[in-house]
């Protein structure tokens, strides 16, 4: 059996081809002397990344994906940049049992350049086959644009200068040397370019991994020798104003980033690990200010609802959803929308993600005593008008934002619940009577954030009858007329080859209407509200984020992955 027999059998028995379309692609080779792979490929009958895994199984070989993956510097430099490019491949990591270099190649079958990449690197090498393009692309990534190069150029300073273990009596003299500086400048400055929420910096076995988070997803970028580490994290301390001999607690610091025209605000963590402390840094930009909600991805019932909510001179207004979902920017993207200079408005956040002119805003200090609930009692002897408590943790704060609402004054929060309906029962829970809430809570919003098509690289197709039938159960009424077309980003440079650039909300609003109020106050679970809601026109979170996936500005993946239940 020759090799494109082989594929095609091997795409069959996994259920990617019918036995039909693999023999007519089989006479289609035949005739037009065509490899099968170029057919295949032509065609678009296949998913390419499943058919590399399958032609990577018909040679034998591994397969691996590039997407996110940071490459230590000292592999690097096994495979010069040159050989690295004429032959379409890059080393990836040395097996720590058998010591084989593993090198992705768009050719692993090809034994004298096998035979080539040993003597040039010294290891044996075991050959992986990988997306071509995503090869290409890691090849400029690491080996000469921004962030490897200059950590490399970093390095070879470091090593030059013989800083290769560091100890503890001159850790001071390191870390203010130039290329333990330039090496965290370097990673900043990186994080700010491809516009990171995150950066993690973890220590492992043998290296130092650099991970960024972007558009909700962390990618290694990044991964530097362990004998660096100690000199980084002490450097990053010192910035942040914390304590470079204390390793065996926790500590919060945070410090400012200038580049060009954009600031970032650095919240620093840093944790002990088995393998040394773990640094996370949350990015905060200054610059840019608060997007409307409309940019955040509210339009149409959602917005509505909610315009109608912050509209009324009292009240609550909660706004709900996981860690990361983006409720502290809602929430401020609603105040920036009521700040003027005839209501006092003061918030109590934990920690002051962003400051913004015109609003008092205060941080909790537990240790001074100053907690969501005693800044509450305090709040209401300020004569606000508009009251936000960075969320709602306990019965103290919940029954004192309830009498906030009650006097007159409209009061913002968070809560961690998976949907606006279910928040009710939670609020029962932290003790507020049912004919309170009803009196003053004005709607309930939960969101989710989903990454979006990258507009550069976005192409339709046809969604699979299962997902059209789960579009058209979930949508109802709601889904458009005529065929079906769905969006995706085929990957491109301009998004790292994801898919993705950028983020967008989806959203559920309830509103508490007679009806509402009613199954409140018979203490109903949250399905009996959540059905009530819907009947009156609210539209979910599944449904929302379907109708984003018809306006081409989402996946049917990304909805999956944050509001499926």
């Amino acid at each position: 059996m020759d090799f494109g027999q082989k594929l095609l059998q091997i795409l069959t028995d996994q259920g990617e081809l019918t036995v039909e379309a693999a023999e007519e692609i089989k006479l289609a080779a035949i005739n037009s002397d065509t490899p099968v792979v170029d057919i295949l490929l032509k065609r678009h009958v296949v998913d390419e990344e499943k058919l590399l895994k399958a032609k990577a199984k018909a040679m034998n070989v591994p397969f691996v994906s590039l997407l996110g993956r940071g490459i230590s510097q000292d592999i690097l430099s096994l495979l010069p940049e040159p050989v690295a490019r004429r032959y379409k491949l890059i080393p990836l990591e040395i097996d720590k049992n058998s010591g084989k270099l593993s090198v992705a190649m768009t050719d692993p079958l090809n034994l004298p350049l096998i035979e080539f990449l040993e003597q040039k690197s010294g290891k044996a090498i075991n050959p992986c086959l990988a997306n071509e393009q995503e090869i290409l692309s890691k090849i400029n990534e690491q080996y000469s644009q921004g962030l490897a190069f200059d950590v490399t150029e970093a390095l070879k300073e470091t090593i030059s200068g013989g800083v290769r273990t560091v100890k503890a009596e001159n850790i001071n003299q390191i870390i203010k040397e130039a290329p333990i500086a330039k090496i965290v400048s370097t990673v900043l400055e990186y994080s700010v370019k491809n516009r990171a929420s995150d950066i993690h910096i973890e220590p492992q076995e043998t290296r130092t991994r650099i991970r960024y988070r972007i558009d909700g997803v962390l990618h290694e970028k990044l991964a530097l020798p362990r004998t660096v580490h100690e000199a980084v994290l002490s450097r990053i301390k010192i910035l942040a104003n914390m304590k470079i001999d204390e390793k065996r607690l926790p500590q919060d610091g945070r410090f400012n980033f200038k580049m060009g025209d954009e600031e970032v605000d650095l919240r620093v963590s840093t944790l002990p690990t088995i393998f040394g402390e773990k640094v996370t840094m949350r990015l905060l930009r200054k610059t840019g200010g608060i997007p409307s909600l409309q940019d955040l991805g509210l339009t149409g019932v959602p917005l509505k609802n909610l315009q109608a909510a912050v509209s009324k001179p009292h009240g609550i207004v909660l706004v709900t959803g996981p860690t990361g979902s983006g409720k502290t920017t809602t929430l401020y993207s609603i105040l920036t929308r009521l700040n003027s200079a005839n209501v006092n408005i003061i918030t109590l956040e934990d920690p002051v993600e962003y400051e913004i002119v015109g609003l008092n805003q205060v941080q909790v200090n537990p240790q001074a005593g100053l907690t969501f609930a005693s800044g509450m009692r305090s709040f209401l002897r300020q004569d606000p008008n508009i009251i936000l408590v960075g969320e709602i943790r306990d019965t103290e704060t919940t029954q004192l934002a309830v009498q906030a609402a009650l006097t007159g004054h409209l009061v913002f929060s968070t809560l961690h619940t998976n949907n606006a309906a279910t928040t009710i029962p939670r609020l029962l829970d932290l003790g507020a009577e049912p004919f309170l809430i009803v009196s003053v809570l004005n709607a309930v919003e939960a969101q989710r954030i989903v990454r979006r098509i990258c507009n550069s690289c976005k192409i339709e197709f046809s969604p699979d009858p299962q997902a059209e039938n789960d579009m058209r159960t979930v949508l109802g009424n709601l889904i458009p007329s005529g065929e079906l077309k769905l969006f995706k980003g085929r990957g491109c440079e301009k998004c790292n080859h994801t898919g993705y650039l950028g983020r967008v909300g989806i959203f559920e609003t309830l509103i508490v209407s007679p009806a509402i109020a009613r199954l409140i106050m018979e203490r109903a679970t949250a399905e009996t509200i959540e059905k009530q809601s819907v009947s009156e026109g609210m539209i979910t979170l599944k449904q929302d984020g379907y109708l984003k996936v018809l306006q081409g500005t989402t996946t049917l993946e990304e909805i999956f992955r944050v509001a499926q239940e």
